[in-house]
């Protein structure tokens, strides 16, 4: 989890903080949302997103959210950010 919460914090630049309270409350299930998803090659994070109940914006009755998607510029174009959408809509 300080691994992934270290990742995306340098990737969107959102307080490192924030990223590990959401995880830390995804891996409590004690709700749907927020979910966390990296995708690992050996032991590196090349891509990642989040499902979150709101990603700053004021319309509640629209949710879950993605957020933070991202993919490693080298792994660009492979089709991994589709895989990770298409996960996360079944997922939610």
């Amino acid at each position: 989890m300080e691994k992934a919460a270290e990742w995306f914090h340098l990737k969107w630049g959102i307080v490192r903080d924030a990223y590990e309270e959401s995880m830390q409350t995804c891996i409590r299930e004690e709700t749907v949302v927020p979910q966390w998803y990296v995708v690992l090659k050996g032991e590196t994070i090349i891509a990642g997103l989040g499902v979150i109940e709101n990603d700053f914006h004021e319309r509640k009755d629209m949710t879950p959210n993605v957020c933070a998607l991202y993919v490693e510029e080298e792994y660009r174009n492979q089709g991994i950010a589709g895989q990770l959408l298409e996960f996360s809509h079944f997922i939610c």
